[in-house]
């Protein structure tokens, strides 16, 4: 065990992480009052209960780098460890957090607006970020999230009757500068659907899901 709570709070939901060359360890509790059982009822609720983290392991200390985020999931360093990026999933965005230069320990947002939930990112060491989109946006969850009152008619729905993602198949590919250079996508979800995790290994992408009983490998597509 590394860490288990950090300034005085447990972790309640640690998510994702990527390691820097130094060993900081760079890691999501998204959420400190809900579970991974429960993850739905942290949607609904709609507060920041999540939190970016640093662990260094020269130290053996945990520090709070960004707080009060809408379910902060996955996380992985720029090719040259200047930044990192964070998926917020809950507001269908990505932040990007500063860890060198005149803007170190800020933050901004790197992509907003996505048209599903980002889940899991991970970076190929050479420029490219992968997004893993478990699923495209549901109308009915865009509008409870500024209706409180339909969040709570919601979560109080038997669980067999509540908003379901849709099958689908979805992954990103971004650039450094924000750009969207790949977008591949499998509106079945026959093959593969509610993607959580993409990694690159020797020229194809190593797929992951929430609730698939395989792995999946796809190519590496090309420009």
């Amino acid at each position: 065990m590394l860490v288990d709570e950090v300034e005085g709070v447990p972790l309640g939901f640690t998510d994702d992480l990527d390691i820097a060359v130094d060993g900081k360890i760079f890691f999501t509790d998204a959420s400190f009052n809900w579970n991974q059982a429960n993850y739905m009822m942290d949607l609904l609720e709609g507060r920041p209960y999540g939190r970016f983290i640093v662990y260094d392991p020269s130290t053996n200390e945990a520090e709070v780098l960004l707080k009060d985020l809408y379910f902060p999931n996955g996380v992985a360093l720029s090719s040259s460890e200047e930044f990192v990026l964070i998926n917020e999933t809950w507001r269908y965005r990505i932040l990007r957090y500063w860890l060198t230069g005149q803007n170190a320990g800020q933050k901004e947002i790197f992509m907003d607006n996505l048209s599903g939930f980002p889940d899991g990112v991970s970076g190929n060491d050479q420029g490219v970020f992968w997004v893993a989109m478990p699923a495209p946006r549901i109308p009915i969850i865009d509008a409870a999230q500024s209706r409180p009152w339909l969040s709570m008619l919601l979560g109080k729905l038997p669980e067999s009757i509540q908003p379901a993602p849709v099958e689908y198949g979805f992954i990103l590919g971004l650039n450094e500068s924000a750009e969207i250079i790949h977008n591949l996508q499998d509106p079945t979800g026959e093959i593969l659907k509610e993607i959580t995790s993409v990694e690159q290994y020797a020229g194809n992408l190593y797929i992951g899901s929430l609730h698939n009983d395989r792995i999946g490998r796809y190519p590496v597509p090309t420009l």
